[in-house]
């Protein structure tokens, strides 16, 4: 292949190039009638550590919810950077707001959620954060405001429970070690974590359903029931 036929071949790379990050750009953009201030909330996962074992920690993600004028869908929207987020994370979240917003009777066409995973580098794997996102969100539209030292791992199934993950017990031990003072956990729990004990003067409560998991974190029922 000559010169010539490289430099045109390097045009089109490059107008593709182009073309992607225009198309990129453009899917962020859309005209918000309100937004929420940001919220940043806890999330409980596990990870390895230099010795490649197993540890629980503590991270943050933080949600930006935009009410827009238009009615065309639920849009729920990652950020690339600092740090990522999975496609098993993406589609469980996306899941959890969804189901969130129809346990709490909140139509949900007209809403952005922007989330970001503010660690430069790192990943959020697995499923596990999802319910705290979800229900986080609904807390944002409806203001009710997430008590302090209480956090949630769990999914939220398609009937609205809290669905089971593993790792517990190290997440239990990271929240202690940070401080907090509630953990709210499935109440069907993953057998392969065998027992969990509880640290001292923590609480860890099981929650079958997202109005109870709801209620632990906000101290309000999700659909304002008496």
């Amino acid at each position: 292949m000559g010169r010539g036929n490289n430099n045109s071949v390097l045009n089109i790379l490059c107008l593709v190039l182009m073309t992607s990050l225009v198309l990129s750009s453009q899917a962020w953009a859309f005209t918000p009638a309100s937004r929420i201030p940001h919220l940043s909330i806890p999330i409980l996962g596990t990870s390895i550590n230099e010795q490649f074992r197993p540890v629980g920690l503590v991270t943050q993600v933080v949600i930006d919810v935009y009410e827009r004028r238009d009615h065309s869908g639920l849009q729920v929207q990652f950020h690339i950077e600092p740090g990522q987020f999975s496609l098993l994370a993406r589609k469980s979240i996306h899941e959890a707001i969804t189901r969130a917003l129809v346990a709490a009777n909140i139509p949900s066409e007209s809403w952005t959620i922007l989330l970001k995973f503010p660690y430069s580098g790192l990943t959020v794997y697995g499923e596990s954060l999802s319910a705290m996102v979800g229900l986080s969100v609904v807390s944002m539209i409806k203001g009710d405001h997430l008590l302090e030292g209480r956090a949630l791992t769990g999914t939220i199934t398609e009937r609205g429970f809290i669905g089971a993950v593993g790792g517990l017990q190290l997440k239990i031990l990271a929240a202690y070690e940070n401080h907090f003072q509630r953990v709210f956990v499935p109440s069907e729990y993953d057998v392969r974590d065998g027992d969990w004990r509880t640290p001292f003067l923590m609480h860890v409560s099981p929650v079958a359903t997202v109005d109870e998991a709801y209620f632990g974190l906000t101290g309000h029922h999700l659909a304002g029931l008496p």
